[in-house]
């Protein structure tokens, strides 16, 4: 890769970096072609982008995208996107799959530094769509509840 090329990507990736809500990095040694591209496949499903950067113009992209610089060390996958719980879904099931050969290391939600325990504490939040059905359940609810009333009513004024 020449010195233009590198400086093409920091640019790329400094804009894909400045509109991002979550950056998990994981360190995937040992991990086959094959199975990283399930992970690519579950994360396009889900808007999110994965990609091998090197870690030198990754921190330039992230210094150039005004974001928090992190400690990256060896091999390290990148995997960003929009949405920070459906990136944590994926990226921690994909690691409970993986347990050998992928881990998450750090990462950058709402533009704080955060560890791997933090990434797997928001992956057990319920997902955007499972918290609007909660609140469409909690809505309904009262409706529901009137309507039983009133066959109930119905039921009990048929038998006398």
């Amino acid at each position: 890769m020449n010195k233009e090329e590198k400086q093409e990507l920091v640019a790329t990736l400094k804009d894909a970096f400045a509109g991002m809500e979550a950056l998990a990095v994981c360190d995937y040694k040992g991990l086959s072609v094959k199975h990283l591209e399930q992970l690519r496949a579950q994360a396009r499903a889900q808007g999110i982008k994965v990609q091998v950067i090197k870690n030198t113009l990754a921190s330039l992209a992230l210094q150039e995208a005004q974001l928090p610089s992190l400690e990256l060390k060896e091999t390290n996958l990148f995997v960003w996107g929009g949405d920070q719980i459906a990136l944590s879904k994926v990226v921690m099931g994909f690691a409970k799959e993986h347990k050998e050969h992928f881990s998450v290391k750090l990462g950058l939600y709402e533009k704080q530094a955060v560890d791997g325990a933090h990434i797997e504490a928001i992956s057990k939040l319920p997902s955007k769509q499972e918290l609007i059905g909660m609140l469409l359940s909690v809505w309904s609810a009262p409706a529901r509840y009137f309507v039983t009333g009133l066959d109930n009513l119905r039921k009990s004024k048929e038998e006398a």
